[in-house]
C-alpha cells in the first residue's frame, strides 16, 4: 500500500478532532475527484454559456454529446481496465517494472484503433448529416476519453489518487475556461474546449506513468495479450460494472415518453438525467469514508494476516487479525449508511432550495431523493466489491456485476411500465439486492477465510 494509505494515516495519527476532519477532506476530494470535476465541468459550461450560445438549445446538444463521451468510453474501455490492472500489479510483485510502459502503450494502440473504428461506424449511424467538425471533434473526444480511462484506472492501481485528482481538477479547468472562450463558435467551439482539456488531462497522465516507470528497451509490447496473463472474469467484471451504471440511463434516453431526439441518434431524458447528475455529488461523504476505511484500517488487518500467513504465524493470532478485518469492514460499511443516510436528510431539506438555485422545476425533486439513495447505495457496493478484490474472489464479484446488469435493466424496465411515479425506483432497487447479496456473500467468505486460505491452496 502506498500514497493516499500513507497520508490518511498521518493524518489520523494526529488524534485531534482537526487531523480527523483534514483525513476525511482529503479522502472525500481524492475518492470522488474525477467524478465531481467531471459533473461541474460540463454544468458549469451549461450555466455560463446558456446567455452566450445562440440558439440556446446548442449548450443542451453539447451536454448530451459529452454524456455519450463518457459513458461510451467508459463502457469500451472497461473490457480492460481492471484485467490491465492485475497484469501491471503482477509485473510489480515480479519486480518487472520495465515491461509496464512497453504494454501500456501496447494496451493503448489497440484501444485507440478499436475506439476509432467504433467511434466512426457511430458517426455514420448516430450522426448523419451533422457538421463535418462536429463529428471530427466526437470521434477525437472519444477516442481521447477511452485513454484517459486507461490511464487512470492504472493511475488508480498504483495509488496515485492525489495526482489524479490534481490533474483533473486541471484538465476541468481547463475545459471551462476553454469551452467559455470559443463559445461563439457555437457548439464545435463548446466541444473544442472539452477536446482540448482531455487531451491535456491525457498528456498529463501519460507524462506522469513515464516518470514513473522510467522507459527502457522496448517501445511498445502486447504481452499483457498473452493467454497466460489474461482474465477473462475481470474483463467481464470491468464491462458489466460500468454498463451496469449506464443501462438505465440509456434505457430512458431511448423510451419515447421519457425521451427527445437532441442531436442526430443521440437522444436525452431531461426528467431524468439533471436528479442522476446531482445526486453523484452526494456521493463525496460516502467515498471519502470508503477510502479512509479500506485504504487504514481494512487494508492493515489484511497486510497482518496474510503476513502472518506466509510466515508461520500462530492460529490465534491469524483468527484475530480475521476478526479485526471483519470488525473494520462492518465499522467502514456502517459509516458510509450513516453518511449516506445524512446525505439523503440533507437532500430532503434542501433540496428544493438548491433545484431553485439552478432554476430547476420542483417536480424534478422526488426523482432527485431516489438517485441520491441510490448512488449511496452504489457507494456501499463498490466497498463490497472492493473487499473481494482484495480476497481475490473474482468469480463473486462477477457473479454480484451479472446480478446488477439484470435487475438494473429488469426493474428499470417496470418502473418506465407503471409510469412517471416510479422513476428511479429500478436503480435504486437494483443497486440495494445487489448490495444486500453481496453483504450475505461476504459474511459467509469472512467465516471460510482461514479454511480456504489454507486447505485450497
Amino acid at each position: 500500500m502506498a500514497g493516499i494509505g500513507f497520508e490518511l494515516r498521518r493524518l489520523l495519527r494526529k488524534n485531534t478532532l482537526v487531523g480527523l476532519i483534514e483525513a476525511y477532506a482529503y479522502a472525500g476530494v481524492i475518492g470522488s475527484g474525477p467524478w465531481v470535476f467531471s459533473i461541474v465541468g460540463i454544468l458549469l459550461v451549461g450555466i455560463f454559456s446558456a446567455s452566450v450560445v445562440v440558439p440556446s438549445y446548442l449548450v443542451t446538444q453539447f451536454q448530451t454529446s459529452v454524456t455519450y463521451l463518457v459513458a461510451g468510453s467508459l463502457i469500451l474501455t472497461g473490457f480492460v481496465q481492471l484485467a490491465f490492472t492485475r497484469f501491471v500489479s503482477d509485473r510489480l510483485f515480479e519486480k518487472r517494472k520495465d515491461l509496464i510502459l512497453p504494454n501500456l502503450h501496447g494496451l493503448l494502440l489497440v484501444v485507440v484503433a478499436v475506439a476509432s473504428v467504433l467511434g466512426t461506424l457511430a458517426l455514420f449511424l448516430l450522426l448523419p448529416g451533422q457538421a463535418l467538425v462536429y463529428r471530427l471533434l466526437m470521434l477525437a473526444g472519444f477516442t481521447v476519453m477511452c485513454g484517459v480511462w486507461i490511464l487512470t484506472i492504472l493511475l488508480s492501481g498504483m495509488k496515485r489518487y492525489k495526482a489524479i485528482t490534481v490533474l483533473f481538477g486541471s484538465a476541468y479547468v481547463i475545459i471551462v475556461a476553454a469551452s467559455l472562450l470559443m463559445r461563439p463558435w457555437g457548439l464545435a467551439g463548446l466541444l473544442g474546449g472539452f477536446v482540448l482539456g482531455n487531451l491535456v488531462l491525457l498528456m498529463g497522465m501519460w507524462l506522469l506513468i513515464v516518470r514513473e516507470f522510467n522507459p527502457q528497451g522496448r517501445l511498445i509490447a502486447f504481452d499483457f495479450a498473452q493467454r497466460s496473463m489474461l482474465y477473462p472474469s475481470l474483463i467481464a467484471v470491468g464491462f458489466l460494472y460500468n454498463l451496469g451504471i449506464w443501462v438505465d440511463k440509456f434505457m430512458f434516453w431511448y423510451f419515447a415518453p421519457t425521451s427527445e431526439a437532441i442531436i442526430g441518434g443521440l437522444r436525452a431524458s431531461l426528467i431524468y438525467d439533471l436528479p442522476v447528475f446531482l445526486s453523484y455529488l452526494s456521493i463525496i461523504p460516502g467515498m471519502a469514508v470508503f477510502l479512509v476505511r479500506i485504504e487504514t484500517d481494512f487494508v492493515e488487518f489484511y497486510d497482518k494476516f496474510y503476513d502472518a500467513v506466509r510466515s508461520g504465524g500462530s492460529l490465534e493470532y491469524i483468527e484475530s487479525m480475521r476478526d479485526e478485518m471483519v470488525y473494520s469492514t462492518q465499522q467502514g460499511l456502517g459509516e458510509i449508511a450513516k453518511i449516506q443516510t445524512l446525505a439523503v436528510l440533507v437532500t430532503l431539506v434542501a433540496g428544493p432550495s438548491l433545484l431553485n438555485a439552478l432554476g430547476i422545476s420542483q417536480l424534478y425533486l422526488p426523482l432527485l431523493q431516489v438517485q441520491v439513495v441510490g448512488a449511496g447505495l452504489q457507494v456501499g457496493l463498490m466497498a463490497i466489491l472492493n473487499v473481494f478484490f482484495y480476497l481475490d474472489q473474482r468469480r463473486i464479484v462477477l457473479i454480484l456485476c451479472v446480478q446488477a446488469v439484470l435487475l438494473n435493466i429488469v426493474l428499470t424496465a417496470f418502473t418506465q411500465y407503471f409510469g412517471a411515479a416510479l422513476y428511479g425506483y429500478g436503480f435504486a432497487l437494483a443497486m440495494l439486492i445487489t448490495l444486500c447479496t453481496g453483504l450475505a456473500l461476504l459474511t459467509r467468505q469472512f467465516n471460510r477465510l482461514e479454511y480456504e486460505t489454507f486447505m485450497l491452496q
